[in-house]
C-alpha cells in the first residue's frame, strides 16, 4: 500500500461513496470489451489476471466488461462474458475475489445488447428491439480492408442474409427482465459490489429510450417517461429480488451524434430524475452516435476530443443529487479540477488504464512523469470490431499479464548492446535494465526516437510515448551513445556478449522515372529534412540554408517546436502530391493537409492505410477528404516529372500537378545489420521494424517479449 499521498490531485485521490459503497478514490475503470472470456461465457486465468493487474494498479472500482444476462443470447461478441448460468458463479468468485484482496471494488455491468447483438445474427436469431431499425447505408465498410471484410462475414448470419428482428411484445419484455433479475443475484453471490445497468451505446435498454429506435405507440414509446418504463421496471425487479440497498448505477447517453431524432442531454436530464426517483445510486454519463459513419465512433462512444462529454456530466450533476461517473478522454489533471468544481464526482478511465494499470497508484505517489500514455491510436477496440482479442500498442501485456507483465530479476546478468533508439530499442533497454542487465544504447542519430518522430509530429499522442521512455531510460543505468553507429570493431571492443537489434525499416524508393529528380523526396529524404538539417541537395538554396540552421539552432531536435513552427514555414511547395496510401503515406497527407497544402495521395492496391487500426483510419480517411485531400486507389505511377505526376487507374491516364513529391513506398525490415555483424560470436537478436514490419505496436511488443526473457 503506497502511503504517500499527491497534493496535486488531493480530490481524485480521495474516498468516494456510492450509496453504501465506500471508494479508496474516484477513478473508476470504464467497462471495455476485451474478447478474454472463454468461448462459452465463463471467466479464465487470463480475464482474471487481466483485471487483478488494474486493481492492484490502485484504481477505486473496476466496472467488469459488459456482461450478456442471456448469454448467449443478446451477446454482441463472441468470447463476451455470462452472467445467465449459475455454471458461471466460479469464475465470477474467483474474480471478486481476487479484485478486493487488492483493496479496489467491482461494479458488474449487466446488458443486453439488441439490435447489436451480432452472435443472435451468427446464431440464426432474431435480434430483439423496440421497433424495426431504419437501415442506412454508411462508409463504415468502405475502408474496410479484405482480411477485416472476413471478419464480418459472421455479422450476415448463417444464410448471408444479415440481420433479422424481433419487436418485442409484452412477453419478450419480461422475459428480458426476469434475466436481469436472475443476473443481479447472481451478481450478488458472486461477491461484486455494485451493478451497473448498461442503458446506453445502442444496447437494448438505450434502444427504447432513444425517439430514434423507438417508434411504439404502446406504453413503452412516445414520452420520455415511456420510453423510460423498462429500465424502471428492470430497476425495480432487481431490488424486489436483492434488496433497495445494494448499489446500481446506471450508464446513459447523454446524446446520439450524426443522428437527428436522437437523445439530447434534456431527454438524459428527465430519465435522470426518474432513475434518482426510482432508487438509482449513481449514474456513468457517455454518448453514442450512428456508427455506421466510420468517424462517428471516436464521436461517440469512444470520444476523441479531450474532455469531449464533461459538459453533459456537470448538466446532470446539476439536475439531479446522486453521484454521477464522468467519462472521455479526461486526464487527471482535468478530472482534478472538476471534481474540485463540483461538476462530478468520479472519473472512468478506460483506454488510459489498459496503457498503464498503474496509473493510480503512480499518481498517489507523486510519480505522474511515470504514467506510460495512451497514444489514442484505437488498436484496442479496433480489435474488437474484426473479432479479435484486445490489445494496447504502448503495453503488450494487455491481456498477457502472467507472461509479459511480470518484470523480474534476471538469474544472469549480461551486458547487452540495443542497437537503435527507437520505441522498440527505448523499450527493450528499458525492461532489460530493470531485470538487472547493465545495458547500452547506441543511436546513430543525434536524438532518440527513431522515425516515430516523424509519425509523432503528425500525430501529436505518437510523442507522449517517446517521451515516457525517454524519461524512463533516463532514471535507469542505461549508458545511451547518441551519434555513434554500431560496427562490427566497436561492438567486439566493448565486450558486449548480447546484442539486439532495433535499427527499424529500410525505406527504398521503388523504381519510378522521375524518382531522382530534386523535388522528389522518399521517406528516409523527408525524415532527414524535417529532423537532421540533411537536404540531400533536393531542396532550393534558401529551403537548404533554413533547414540547416533549424538543425544548427537545435529547432529540429525538438518535435514539439517542429509541429508549431512547421505550421509557420516547411520547405516544401504549396501541391504535394504522396506516392503510397499506407499508414506512412497517410499520416504524412494529414501533417501536410493541417499545414495548408494541397495533397493528392496515390495508392497501387484498394486498400488505404491498411496497417492503421480501423477506428483510427476511419478517422483519418473522414479527415483527410474533409480536408480536400484526393485519395485514389487503385493507381498506377507512370512517370513523374518537373511539375506532375502521370499515373492510370485501369484504362485511363490521369495526372495531377506538383511542386514536391513524396514517396512514401518500400518499407522492409532492415536485415543489413545483422548480416554485418555474423561473424561475431554472441547472441544476437532482432525486434521491431527490422524483424518484421509492424510499427509502434509491432516493436513494443517484441521488444518486450525478448526483454523478459533474456
Amino acid at each position: 500500500m503506497i502511503a504517500a499521498r499527491n497534493v496535486h490531485y488531493s480530490q481524485l485521490l480521495s474516498p468516494g461513496k456510492i450509496a453504501g459503497l465506500e471508494l479508496r478514490n474516484r477513478i473508476v475503470m470504464a467497462a471495455m470489451g476485451s474478447e478474454f472470456a472463454n468461448e462459452d461465457g465463463s471467466i479464465g486465468e487470463r480475464l482474471i489476471a487481466y483485471y487483478e493487474a488494474r486493481a492492484s494498479g490502485g484504481v477505486g472500482m473496476i466496472v467488469l466488461e459488459t456482461s450478456a444476462v442471456a448469454w448467449p443470447k443478446g451477446a454482441a461478441m463472441p468470447n463476451m462474458v455470462g452472467f445467465s448460468s449459475d455454471a458461471y458463479m466460479p469464475g465470477l468468485k474467483q474474480l471478486t475475489s481476487r479484485v478486493h484482496a487488492q483493496g479496489c471494488k467491482i461494479a458488474a455491468q449487466l446488458n443486453h445488447s439488441g439490435k447489436v447483438a451480432q452472435e443472435d445474427t451468427a446464431a440464426g436469431r432474431p435480434m430483439l428491439v423496440p421497433s424495426i431499425p431504419t437501415r442506412k447505408r454508411g462508409d463504415m465498410f468502405d475502408s474496410l480492408t479484405h482480411a477485416e471484410i472476413n471478419n464480418f462475414v459472421r455479422a450476415a448470419g448463417p444464410d448471408g442474409k444479415g440481420p433479422t428482428y424481433k419487436v418485442m411484445d409484452k412477453v419478450d419484455i419480461d422475459w428480458v427482465i426476469a434475466k436481469f433479475v436472475a443476473a443481479s443475484r447472481r451478481t450478488v453471490d458472486a461477491g461484486f459490489d455494485a451493478i451497473e445497468l448498461h442503458a446506453g451505446h445502442g444496447y437494448l435498454i438505450s434502444s427504447f429510450l432513444s425517439p430514434h429506435s423507438n417508434h411504439r405507440d404502446d406504453e413503452y414509446g412516445g414520452s420520455v417517461g415511456n420510453r423510460a418504463r423498462l429500465l424502471l421496471e428492470i430497476i425495480a425487479a432487481i431490488k424486489a429480488e436483492i434488496g433497495s440497498d445494494f448499489p446500481i448505477i446506471c450508464r446513459l447517453d447523454a446524446h446520439e451524434f450524426r443522428i437527428d431524432d436522437g437523445i439530447r442531454i434534456s431527454d438524459t436530464i428527465a430519465v435522470a430524475k426518474l432513475l434518482e426517483a426510482a432508487g438509482c445510486h449513481a449514474l456513468d454519463v457517455s454518448a453514442y452516435a450512428d456508427v455506421s459513419v466510420g468517424i462517428a465512433f471516436t464521436e461517440g462512444p469512444l470520444v476523441h476530443k479531450p474532455g469531449g462529454y464533461i459538459d453533459y456530466a456537470a448538466a446532470l450533476k446539476a439536475a439531479v443529487s446522486i453521484p454521477i461517473i464522468a467519462v472521455g478522454r479526461i486526464e487527471p489533471a482535468l478530472a482534478e479540477r472538476h471534481i474540485a468544481a463540483g461538476d462530478f464526482d468520479f472519473v472512468a478511465m478506460g483506454r488510459k488504464l489498459l496503457a498503464d494499470p498503474d496509473l493510480p497508484n503512480k499518481l498517489l505517489a507523486g510519480r505522474e512523469d511515470t504514467v506510460r500514455p495512451c497514444i489514442y491510436c484505437y488498436v484496442c477496440v479496433s480489435k474488437i470490431f474484426i473479432n479479435e482479442p484486445m490489445l494496447c500498442a504502448v503495453n503488450p501485456s494487455v491481456g498477457r499479464e502472467a507472461e509479459l507483465g511480470q518484470i523480474v530479476a534476471s538469474k544472469k546478468v549480461r551486458n547487452i548492446l540495443v542497437v537503435g533508439g527507437g520505441p522498440g530499442g527505448m523499450e527493450a533497454a528499458r525492461v532489460l535494465a530493470l531485470r538487472g542487465h547493465k545495458v547500452s544504447l547506441w543511436e546513430r542519430d543525434t536524438v532518440l526516437g527513431g522515425t516515430a518522430r516523424v509519425a509523432a509530429l503528425a500525430y501529436e499522442p505518437n510523442g507522449r510515448l517517446l517521451s515516457y521512455l525517454i524519461n524512463a531510460l533516463a532514471d535507469l543505468p542505461v549508458t545511451i551513445a547518441l551519434g555513434k553507429t554500431a560496427t562490427s570493431e566497436a561492438i567486439q571492443a566493448a565486450g558486449f556478449d548480447t546484442v539486439v537489434l532495433a535499427s527499424g525499416a529500410r525505406r527504398r524508393a521503388p523504381e519510378i522515372v522521375g524518382k531522382n529528380l530534386s523535388h522528389v523526396l522518399d521517406g528516409e529524404e523527408l525524415r532527414d529534412m524535417l529532423f537532421a538539417g540533411s537536404t540531400h541537395g533536393k531542396l532550393k538554396w534558401h529551403q537548404r540554408l533554413l533547414t540547416r540552421v533549424s538543425w544548427l539552432l537545435g529547432f529540429s531536435r525538438n518535435t514539439d517546436l517542429i509541429r508549431k513552427l512547421s505550421h509557420f514555414y516547411m520547405p516544401l511547395g504549396k501541391k504535394i502530391c504522396i506516392i503510397g496510401g499506407g499508414l506512412v503515406g497517410l499520416e504524412v497527407a494529414e501533417l501536410l493537409a493541417e499545414r495548408g497544402r494541397k495533397v493528392t495521395v496515390l495508392e497501387a492496391g484498394r486498400d488505404l492505410g491498411a496497417e492503421l487500426s480501423l477506428v483510427r483510419r476511419w478517422r483519418v480517411l473522414h479527415q483527410l477528404k474533409e480536408s480536400g485531400v484526393d485519395l485514389h486507389r487503385k493507381a498506377t505511377v507512370v512517370e513523374i516529372s518537373k511539375d506532375r505526376v502521370l499515373f492510370t487507374q485501369g484504362e485511363a491516364e490521369h495526372q495531377v500537378f506538383a511542386d514536391n513529391v513524396i514517396i512514401a513506398l518500400g518499407a522492409e525490415p532492415d536485415k543489413e545489420l545483422r548480416q554485418q555483424f555474423a561473424s561475431l560470436k554472441l547472441e544476437m537478436h532482432s525486434i521491431g521494424d527490422c524483424a518484421d514490419i509492424g510499427y509502434i505496436e509491432g516493436a513494443m511488443r517484441s521488444a518486450r517479449e525478448l526483454a523478459v526473457t533474456l
